[in-house]
């Protein structure tokens, strides 16, 4: 397979997790996640500009990851349980 690239990725069916939670002032914003990628999650006041613009720092997030030569978990690839305690001790 030719290498992936930034477009490979950014066209994979990731997995979103959407939610809502409160900022410090109690007000609602809506967030998404990406499941295969722990540390990705972008914020708005609606989920339709969540929805709208997450992919602008999904964009981000994976040009930095790929520059570091970060393992990138695709969608549908057996989920690797992460060492929290080394990662962040």
């Amino acid at each position: 397979m030719a290498n992936k690239d930034l477009d490979y990725y950014l066209n994979l069916n990731w997995t979103l997790i959407e939610g809502t939670d409160l900022d410090f002032e109690g007000n609602i914003y809506h967030y998404i996640e990406i499941k295969e990628i722990p540390s990705f999650v972008f914020c708005a006041k609606t989920i339709e500009k969540a929805r709208e613009n997450y992919k602008k720092q999904l964009k981000l997030t994976l040009i930095v990851m790929l520059e570091n030569g970060d393992d990138i978990q695709e969608p549908g690839q057996p989920n690797e349980e992460f060492d929290w305690e080394n990662i962040c001790p």
